[in-house]
């Protein structure tokens, strides 16, 4: 395996109301054409319960698009719709007694279904790169959450096909309007991940797609999108775990139980695009908060941008 390091910078993540949290970029190349940037807490502490979050970036994004900045006038909009690092500020102050890791996954085709494509041995790869950044930190009690937006979600199965099971140090899987490539074949692995890890998440975010128009064409096929692959996911789990179900004025919310499964569904009442307001809108914050005792604690899903005093 080659990696090469490029840069490591010290930079402050800005936090409202006290002196600037110093944060670690670490960034390296695997294989030639995956770039990972680690954004680590400067005080990270091996005492301290660990979250790594894994998070594969959407079709077309940088990691730069990926973390955001202050947007102007005539600049990509890209910068203006995750604001990842932004969030990850925010989840370290709700998180303080936890050092809070994220590693930004990215490609050279700025797409991971053709990054697979392009790689046969893909299944082997990503569980090098999964294995890698997980080792890389030490700590006493550490986890690993697995997330990502669009194609990034790609990134999450080429991972779960590369192993019988899913390991128990896999804490949580969340698919941010990225469940595209889901089938029945992955019911079991995460029907016998869930049963056998107590306090292991399964989140899943989407709208529908299915009605949505780009330039007055429809966006995906009737069962391409997530929105057909959300509720084929559901009718599959739904014969292992029971599932309460309740409506709020913007989303369609199915809860398993046992609290360990979420799906956040978004109607689509003009046929519009809702794609990435699913992240901006506080959805990787809440991707990480919820089902604990800090669930939209200082914001809402969906709701008015709880990170924005720390956009950088």
């Amino acid at each position: 395996m080659k990696l090469f390091l490029s840069f490591l910078l010290l930079l402050p993540a800005l936090t409202a109301g006290s002196q600037p949290a110093a944060a670690v970029l670490d960034s390296f190349v695997l294989f030639g054409d995956v770039v990972i940037t680690i954004d680590r807490p400067a005080n990270y502490k091996k005492g301290k319960a660990t979250l790594i979050i894994l998070y594969g970036l959407p079709n077309g994004s940088t990691t730069a698009h990926t973390m955001g900045r202050k947007w102007t006038s005539g600049d990509d909009h890209r910068y203006d719709i995750q604001h990842i690092r932004a969030q990850t500020v925010f989840l370290r102050k709700s998180l303080k007694e936890k050092n809070l890791v994220v590693c930004y996954l990215e490609n050279n085709y700025h797409s991971w279904p053709l990054w697979k494509q392009r790689h046969p041995d893909a299944e082997r790869l990503v569980q090098a790169i999964v294995d890698t950044l997980y080792n890389r930190f030490e700590a006493t009690d550490k986890s690993l959450y697995l997330n990502g937006h669009s194609g990034g979600g790609r990134f999450i199965f080429t991972y779960l096909d590369s192993v019988k099971e899913i390991p128990s140090r896999i804490r949580s899987i969340t698919f941010l309007d990225s469940n595209y490539g889901y089938d029945s074949t992955y019911t079991g692995k995460f029907v016998h991940w869930l049963s056998k890890n107590p306090g292991a998440r399964l989140n899943v975010f989407a709208y529908n797609d299915s009605i949505a128009l780009y330039n007055g064409k429809p966006l995906v096929s009737s069962k391409g999108g997530t929105w057909f692959k959300s509720h084929q996911m559901l009718h599959d789990l739904q014969e292992f775990f029971a599932f309460r179900h309740h409506s709020t004025d913007s989303l369609e919310i199915y809860q398993s139980t046992e609290g360990n499964i979420s799906f956040y569904l978004k109607p689509n009442y003009d046929q519009g695009i809702y794609h990435t307001q699913q992240v901006e809108l506080n959805g990787f914050i809440h991707s990480i908060l919820l089902g604990t005792p800090k669930d939209e604690k200082g914001y809402k899903y969906y709701g008015k941008r709880a990170y924005t005093p720390f956009i950088q």
